[in-house]
C-alpha cells in the first residue's frame, strides 16, 4: 500500500478503510497467484460498512461522494489490485442504485442491498452484441407474476460471488436493442452455467469468466429509468474515475517500491547522491501527472452531480472517455518507469521490490473495456462536440 504518495485525493470522511486496505495487501499474492476471488478484503468491506457507503443514507446507506470513494479505491488499488477493482466495480453499480432507484417498488430493494451489505455484480455485454454494452439481445419475459431473462454474458466479474448480478436487457421482447433496462438479479433466484475460464495474465483476482444468466424474479426487480440514461449519467463516469483511482493506486504501489530502493542506495553512499535519484525523479512528474488526471476528473464528476442535470454534456462524456484512455496508458508508463528503476530486484519475483503482480496487472486496463472500441465512440461524439459550451 501506498505510504508516501503526492498530494493525496480528498480524505474520506467517515470510510474508514484501514481494516479492508490490510486485509487486502495481507492476501494480495496468495489472490494473484490462485486466480481467486478476494474474500478478506470484501469481507472486511462488509464489516467496516464499505458496501452501502455509496448507496443514500435515508435508505441505509451512507451517501459517501465520489471523491470518497474514489480514495479508498485508490488505497485498495495499492494493496490488491483485484480487490481494489471489486470495489469499484461493486460502487459502480450501488451508484446507479443511488441515482436511479429510490423510488417506487424498487426503493425497498435498494434499502435491503444496503441494510445486507450485499455485493453488487455486473452483466452489460452479451456474447452476440461484441461488447456493445448500448445495445441487447436478450429481453426481459414476463411469466405470471414474475419476470424472466437468460442471458449469455462473455464475462461477468466477480458473478459467482456476488449476492446481486445488475443485468441489462431489453425492455421487452418486442423492443428493438438499444431500448434497455437494468434488472437486478438476485443469487438465490438466479442460475449461472459457466461457459469460460478466468486464466489472465493479470487482474485475476475479479474472477470474470463468461456465464449463461438465467433469472426468475420480481418485475420490481427492473429500475424504472431507461438504461441509457442511467449509463451515462452514472455507469460510465463512475466506472472511469473509480477505475482510474485503482490503476493509481497501482501507480501508487510501484513507485513506493522505487523509492525504497532509491533510499537504500543512498544509505550504502552517504553523502552522494545515487544515479537512481534522477531516475526517481522523472518518474514523480508521471506519477504527478497521472494524480492530476485522475483529481481533475473527479471534480468534474462532482460538479456535474451537484448541478443536479439528468443528461450529461458531450463535453463531459469526452472527458470521461479520455480519463479512461489516459489513465489505462499512465499506469503502464508508471509502473514499467518504477521496474526499470529497481532493475533486477524489481524483475524477481522473489524480491521485496518485485514488480510483476503489478505490471501484470498494469497492462489490464487497456483491455478491460477496449481503448479502441472508446476512441471508436470519442471518433462519433467529436462530430457533435462543439466546444466547452
Amino acid at each position: 500500500m501506498t505510504t508516501e504518495s503526492t498530494t493525496e485525493l480528498a480524505q474520506p470522511a467517515g470510510l474508514d478503510s484501514t481494516a479492508a486496505v490490510a486485509a487486502a495487501a495481507a492476501a494480495a499474492a496468495d489472490v494473484d497467484r490462485e486466480a481467486r476471488f478476494p474474500h478478506e478484503a470484501v469481507a472486511a468491506m462488509r464489516a467496516a460498512g464499505l458496501l452501502s457507503a455509496s448507496l443514500p443514507a435515508d435508505l441505509g446507506g451512507r451517501s459517501a461522494s465520489i471523491t470518497e470513494l474514489a480514495h479508498v479505491a485508490r488505497k485498495l488499488g495499492a494493496a490488491c489490485s483485484s480487490a481494489g477493482m471489486v470495489f469499484a466495480m461493486h460502487h459502480t453499480q450501488a451508484l446507479s442504485l443511488r441515482f436511479h432507484a429510490t423510488e417506487g417498488p424498487v426503493a425497498a430493494l435498494t434499502r435491503r442491498i444496503a441494510e445486507t451489505e450485499a455485493l453488487l455484480a455486473s452483466s452489460t455485454t452479451e456474447i452476440t452484441t461484441g461488447g456493445d454494452t448500448g445495445s441487447s439481445t436478450c429481453a426481459v419475459v414476463p411469466d405470471g407474476d414474475a419476470i424472466v431473462l437468460e442471458k449469455n454474458a462473455p464475462v461477468i466479474s466477480y458473478g459467482a460471488y456476488a449476492d446481486y448480478i445488475c443485468t441489462t436487457a431489453r425492455r421487452s421482447a418486442e423492443s428493438p436493442p438499444t431500448d434497455q433496462v437494468l434488472v437486478l438479479c438476485p443469487q438465490d433466484e438466479t442460475e449461472l452455467e459457466q461457459t469460460s475460464q478466468w486464466d489472465t495474465l493479470g487482474f485475476r483476482g475479479t474472477c470474470s469468466p463468461g456465464f449463461l444468466l438465467r433469472t426468475r424474479t420480481s418485475p420490481d426487480h427492473v429500475v424504472p429509468v431507461p438504461y441509457s440514461t442511467i449509463s451515462a449519467h452514472t455507469m460510465l463516469p463512475s466506472s472511469h474515475t473509480l477505475w482510474g483511482s485503482v490503476w493509481l493506486g497501482i501507480a501508487d504501489a510501484a513507485v513506493d517500491k522505487a523509492r525504497v530502493q532509491v533510499r537504500s542506495a543512498a544509505r550504502r553512499t552517504p553523502g552522494q547522491t545515487p544515479p537512481q535519484a534522477a531516475k526517481l525523479a522523472d518518474l514523480l512528474v508521471l506519477h504527478q501527472r497521472f494524480e492530476s488526471s485522475v483529481a481533475t476528473e473527479l471534480r468534474r464528476y462532482e460538479d456535474f452531480l451537484a448541478s443536479g442535470e439528468d443528461e450529461p454534456t458531450i463535453g463531459f462524456a469526452i472527458a470521461m472517455n479520455n480519463l479512461k484512455l489516459d489513465t489505462s496508458l499512465a499506469v503502464v508508463d508508471v509502473v514499467a518507469g518504477a521496474l526499470a528503476l529497481t532493475g533486477i530486484n524489481g524483475y524477481r519475483e522473489d524480491h521485496a521490490a518485485s514488480m510483476g503482480r503489478l505490471l501484470r496487472d498494469a497492462y489490464g486496463p487497456q483491455v478491460m473495456v477496449s481503448n479502441d472500441r472508446i476512441r471508436a465512440n470519442n471518433s462519433k461524439l467529436v462530430l457533435a462536440y462543439r466546444g466547452r459550451a
